[in-house]
């Protein structure tokens, strides 16, 4: 079957401290994960104005409401990766139930706020950021993360579809228990051997910065794909085409260097019918706001151009699974 129509997908990996948790002290990351609070309701608007959809795949431990009901929604057992600082729930037992701090571990208001603005969807990013390449976690481990996941999102009024796993570790045998919890789709990595799927360990210096360079510079290829090709093997994967780098001041002059290699990618899509996908962190834009939002805006206005010259369609991630459920 012939695709007609190029598609734009946006995912964002909203996980505030518990993402970067095992990198970064809070006190030198606050500032950042802070401006998620701001950044969120004017992504939203974005996306309003330009009429763009999207999927946020959220951490689980966000939408408790409290540190209290954190540390009850935990499962019988805790995780035992070999290296002890990616287990969070060790983190947790340390948590006070301080006003102040909260902000950084849950955020219950802004994924209800998500959930209200049409065409946002809300996906799982696993309940714990949980790694599924990393020494000592088992599929049991990970089944008893998911059940977590569901059942908070479920408080919420929110059926998880869609699935991001943290760190893009993709574990090939952990999909089926992603089916049997009702999940339809997932961001699967790059086809390249720059983006395969890779433990902390694994992951080298040369590989993070040939995929720095390649932010910057066409090194792999535009990472479009037809609808007729995505991978639907019990799990639809809807595979990334690019991370959406932060502005950095010592950067500034490859700015535009980085806006050109993701919008030549999307004209690409364009042309081809193809799918073009893009990811990355809400607290990225945490601070240099008006770089990062202005990049964004530019980013929107080619989409835009897209649209009007292509037909480009902007879709959050169950949104094309719904679309290739109908072309079957």
């Amino acid at each position: 079957m012939v695709n007609t129509v190029p598609y734009l997908i946006l995912s964002l990996d909203f996980e505030l401290f518990w993402g970067v948790r095992d990198k970064r002290a809070l006190r030198n990351y606050s500032v950042n994960l802070g401006g998620v609070y701001d950044v969120i309701p004017k992504l939203l608007q974005l996306f309003k104005q330009y009429h763009v959809h999207a999927t946020w795949a959220s951490v689980g431990f966000l939408f408790n409401e409290s540190i209290e009901s954190l540390k009850k929604n935990l499962p019988h057992s805790s995780l035992n990766y070999k290296t002890t600082k990616l287990n969070p729930y060790i983190a947790i037992d340390e948590l006070k139930p301080n006003i102040n701090e909260q902000k950084f571990y849950l955020a219950s208001s802004l994924i209800k706020m998500i959930n209200d603005f049409e065409g946002q969807e809300i996906a799982s990013h696993t309940y714990s950021h949980y790694y599924c390449l990393e020494d000592g976690q088992t599929i049991r481990d990970f089944n008893n993360d998911l059940v977590l996941a569901k059942k908070v999102a479920q408080n919420l009024g929110i059926n998880l579809k869609s699935i991001v796993f943290p760190r893009n570790q993709i574990n090939s045998q952990y999909l089926q228990v992603c089916v049997n919890h009702g999940f339809t789709s997932y961001r699967g990595t790059e086809l390249s051997k720059l983006y395969k799927a890779r433990s902390e360990e694994e992951l080298s210096i040369i590989h993070r910065l040939l995929k720095f360079i390649d932010s910057y510079i066409n090194l792999s290829g535009h990472h479009t794909y037809s609808i007729d090709e995505v991978e639907k093997n019990g799990m639809i994967n809807l595979r990334a085409s690019s991370f959406f780098r932060p502005y950095h001041k010592r950067l500034s002059f490859f700015e535009r260097f980085k806006l050109n290699r993701i919008k030549n990618s999307m004209s690409y899509a364009a042309k081809n019918n193809h799918i073009y996908h893009l990811w990355w962190h809400p607290h990225n834009f945490g601070i240099n706001q008006g770089k990062n939002l202005n990049n964004l805006k530019n980013i929107l206005e080619h989409f835009s151009f897209l649209r009007d010259k292509y037909g480009m369609e902007s879709k959050n991630m169950n949104e094309v699974v719904k679309i290739l459920w109908q072309r079957k």
